[in-house]
């Protein structure tokens, strides 16, 4: 009996360790499926209008198990068909649930804030981005993507109000109520502006809110003002800027909590001028706060970019008066002398092209 018990014993603890064994196994090499975007349907068309600005815009999927207990992360992104979603814009974010939603008018900002026109049906895609949250092993697949379904949408005019920080700084006397602004256009946390800095040196801080508030405050995460990383909610440090006078592009990530700044003078370069190589330079009036030149023109196409080069350029996709970063070329209809003033000192960067 000693030995019958003994071998039995041994047996049990060789099969539960086996199947420990094989159960760890199927854990480690579980590979989770793919979500899918079941609502609305791939090839919807839709039309937003004000009237119904305040209902919700539903939006449903199906659910994706990764094998293993945990807690997924939904984000449903969007972007503009073609663009391969290299700037997605995030249309809701929640975790353990198979649908959401937003109203109708914050679906439209944010559609009106990717550049679609009011009024105009235009095509974007919707992803959907599942996430394991709290898992850093990179043996687990902690992240996948729904297939992407298209949409027609139609978004409605709206004064949009977009995100802005102000930029209080010594160029104007560290007073917010007189200070520029730099915008968030996309809803996606990274603000951009052009401001002229009249000194040689300029010192400046971010703020959420029209007044000196500690936890609303974004600066620089380093004595000295030039790391190019930002503190967000703290008094942090003055962000310098050198090279002036001049006119700079200011831009801040709060995602990624950095900054950077480029000195831009302007030029309008293109078939119409004569010229895509050599750019016919514009004057800039700190009055209006915009560029404008006077010049002949032949019928043709225009753009404007800074230091007479592409890495900063502008053109206009829609032929709307607004422009876009790397949009597309300007026709110019026939010769003549003409007066094209260039306004980047708003959210939406605007020109106009007058023959005199």
């Amino acid at each position: 009996m000693k030995n019958i018990f003994s071998i039995s014993l041994l047996l049990g603890v060789f099969i539960f360790f086996s199947c420990e064994k094989d159960e760890d196994k199927a854990y480690l090499a579980s590979t989770p499926g793919v979500p899918a975007i079941t609502s609305p349907s791939d090839g919807t068309a839709k039309i937003l209008s004000l009237t119904d600005s305040a209902l919700d815009v539903s939006f449903n999927w199906s659910v994706v198990d990764f094998g293993y207990p945990a807690e997924v992360l939904y984000v449903l992104q969007m972007d503009k068909a073609g663009n391969n979603f290299a700037e997605p814009v995030t249309v809701a974010t929640t975790t353990s649930a198979s649908s959401a939603g937003l109203i109708t008018y914050e679906l439209n900002n944010k559609l009106l804030g990717m550049g679609l026109n009011f009024g105009q049906a235009a095509d974007i895609e919707l992803r959907l981005r599942a996430v394991v949250n709290g898992i850093n092993s990179s043996s687990f697949t902690d992240t996948v993507y729904s297939d992407v379904i298209t949409m027609t949408i139609t978004p409605f005019e709206v004064i949009v109000v977009y995100p802005k920080l102000y930029v209080p700084g010594s160029y104007q006397g560290w007073n917010h109520g007189t200070a520029d602004f730099v915008y968030d256009v996309k809803s996606n946390d990274r603000y951009e502006g052009y401001i002229w800095f009249p000194d040689e040196t300029t010192t400046f801080k971010f703020t959420r809110v029209p007044d000196w508030v500690q936890d609303q405050t974004i600066a620089d995460a380093v004595a000295g003002g030039e790391s190019g990383t930002l503190v967000v909610g703290d008094w942090g440090n003055d962000i310098k800027v050198i090279g002036g006078p001049g006119y700079f592009k200011i831009n801040a990530d709060l995602g990624a909590k950095t900054y950077s700044y480029t000195k831009t003078d302007w030029g309008l370069v293109g078939s119409a001028t004569g010229s895509w190589d050599v750019d016919q330079n514009m004057t800039y009036d700190n009055a209006s706060h915009s560029w404008s030149i006077t010049l002949d023109l032949v019928a043709g196409e225009i753009k404007f970019r800074a230091n007479d080069a592409w890495a900063i350029n502008y053109g206009d996709t829609d032929h709307n008066g607004r422009l876009q970063a790397d949009g597309a070329n300007i026709p110019v209809a026939e010769a003549g002398n003409y007066t094209v003033t260039l306004d980047l000192s708003e959210a939406i960067y605007v020109y106009t092209i007058v023959k005199n």
